[in-house]
């Protein structure tokens, strides 16, 4: 009886435009997938040498170069396994994102991706050709049709590829993470294996990248579209599947793996790995945090915490005139639960001397929100000074219900080098806090409780100047991320006057989300790669 074959997943974490690191990585991958699993082929994310996305660094002629002598290496150094990597490929001045097949100083097969996704946060159509044809290579007896992400998404490519004969298709991957997208990932492999009644080999990319985080959770699917493998998500790892001889995925005997988990993990897994690869990988020693007592600064402390590590965070507290005593308080007492460094540096002098430098020029105006705005900058002027300082990263604090309506301060509270909330609704929010007491508190109830407060003006509330945050989410959600007009959002219940302010909020303040820190991007639409709009534009 022949034999089946044992195909191992690479999910790893690649760092972009790293070349030789990266090609360090898949040397490394190869030899454990062949030592300790005993695999005879190995399965890498899209684009594993530059990692993804790589963006304009694909214009550099250099950038080519260098990948042209990784592939040889990697042609050289990879003996006993079969590796099937992405790379981008240029040839006769036409560029590819394409993946290698190689093993044993042979390059066996290579494969150019058709289908190039331009929406969202994608722009493949900006640098790539798209490829032609069908791709199918003998793996241990098994015709293996190749494919990249998005070729699986659209019924040709694996048609086409079951046509010429495969028994079996490998797709590499670079899916970006989104609340829902493992189970939306699962639908559309299960379709195509379905439609061609063969099994899916699907390889994610894992760690955070700019705005992006990749999850992994890898999986294999069988011909009835039946999910027989399930990687872990959030963490790299080899993870082996045998093949019967007929190209059939054979089930586990430990069972399928990772099931559901609730939506407030995998969110709070985003953003942890997020915080972690863009603190890291852009050569921080840490991140300092702004601790207001608030809801918001307390998830991004926890965050920060759980990424980094408590020793490589610095809380700080800067009261004002107008912070409530409890404030102080309660984020003391968050920062001594998580075990980070705090320190107290009270605004009330430098505040009242830009109050009295400005005295002349403002005089006979009432106060308003320039004394408010001018409170957060001095904060956020501490905040940089102690990043230049130690070297550690400001995270800001904001969340997406604020960045969509302004209600936030330029060169203040948006002071930062990143932002973890800037994709997570206010409402989320509060859920994620939940969930991140749920083994104890953490984050004081107290915090949970109180309205939310700027505290920048005597007995502030945030519902002052914004309506409830889960009336404001839901139009935000469904002006932003559905791109629903506004009668089409009146017609759902919602206050015309409300609704016409909410998008007048929206429009007008375009200017400075465009001077926001990046953040991690968790919903399918999200400011930034997602949404790209004018500063300056008369539509309405």
């Amino acid at each position: 009886m022949a034999s089946t074959l044992s195909i191992a997943m690479a999910q790893i974490n690649v760092l972009v435009g790293d070349i030789a690191g990266n090609t360090r990585q898949v040397i490394s991958w190869c030899q454990r997938a062949r030592d300790e699993l005993g695999a005879e082929v190995v399965v890498f994310p899209e684009l594993t040498l530059t990692g993804y996305p790589p963006e304009d660094l694909l214009l550099r002629s250099e950038l080519h170069d260098r990948v042209r002598a990784a592939a040889e290496e990697l042609r050289q150094s990879i003996r006993g396994i079969t590796a099937v990597v992405g790379l981008p490929l240029a040839e006769d001045g036409r560029l590819f994102n394409a993946c290698m097949c190689l093993g044993d100083g042979e390059v066996k097969a290579i494969y150019r991706k058709r289908i190039l996704p331009n929406y969202g946060v994608f722009d493949e159509a900006r640098y790539f050709q798209p490829g032609e044809g069908a791709v199918v290579v003998e793996l241990g007896g098994i015709p293996c049709g190749l494919t990249i992400c998005e070729d699986v998404w659209q019924a040709g490519p694996c048609r086409e590829a079951a046509a010429a004969g495969a028994r079996l298709i490998l797709n590499l991957n670079a899916s970006p993470f989104h609340a829902g997208k493992r189970e939306e990932r699962h639908a559309i492999v299960a379709a195509r294996a379905r439609e061609n009644g063969l099994g899916v080999v699907y390889t994610n990319l894992v760690g955070g990248q700019d705005e992006l985080v990749f999850d992994g959770h890898s999986f294999v699917t069988d011909g009835h579209g039946e999910v027989v493998f399930q990687a872990p998500g959030w963490q790299t790892g080899l993870h082996r599947v045998e093949v019967a001889p007929d190209g059939r995925p054979l089930p586990p005997p430990e069972g399928p793996g990772d099931g559901p988990v609730p939506i407030e993990e995998d969110l709070y897994n985003a953003l942890v790995l997020g915080v972690r690869d863009y603190v890291t990988k852009n050569g921080f020693h840490g991140a300092v945090v702004g601790l207001s007592g608030g809801i918001d600064s307390a998830l991004t402390l926890a965050i920060a915490a759980d990424a980094l590590g408590a020793d490589q965070v610095d809380a700080v507290l800067m009261p004002s005139r107008y912070t409530a005593d409890m404030s102080i308080a309660d984020a003391v007492a968050e920062a001594e639960n998580l075990g980070v460094h705090h320190r107290i540096i009270p605004i009330d002098k430098p505040f009242q001397c830009f109050l009295d430098t400005l005295a002349q020029s403002l005089a006979g105006t009432a106060p308003d929100t320039t004394e408010e705005n001018i409170q957060a900058r001095c904060r956020g002027v501490l905040l940089m000074a102690l990043s230049n300082k130690f070297r550690r990263m400001v995270l800001s604090t904001g969340n997406k219900s604020e960045m969509a309506v302004g209600y936030a301060t330029l060169y203040g509270d948006m002071a930062g080098g990143f932002a973890p909330l800037k994709d997570v609704p206010k409402m989320m929010v509060y859920r994620l806090a939940g969930w991140r007491n749920r083994d104890g508190e953490v984050i004081p109830r107290r915090v949970l409780e109180r309205p939310p407060s700027a505290e920048l003006a005597p007995d502030q509330k945030d519902e002052d100047s914004l309506p409830p945050y889960a009336v404001l989410d839901a139009i935000i959600e469904l002006y932003v991320e559905r791109d629903l007009g506004r009668e089409d959002i009146v017609a759902r219940g919602y206050d015309g006057a409300l609704v016409d302010r909410i998008i007048g909020l929206i429009i007008g303040n375009e200017y400075k989300r465009r001077q926001a820190a990046p953040g991690i991007r968790i919903t399918p639409r999200a400011f930034g790669r997602d949404r790209r709009y004018p500063i300056t534009s008369g539509y309405r």
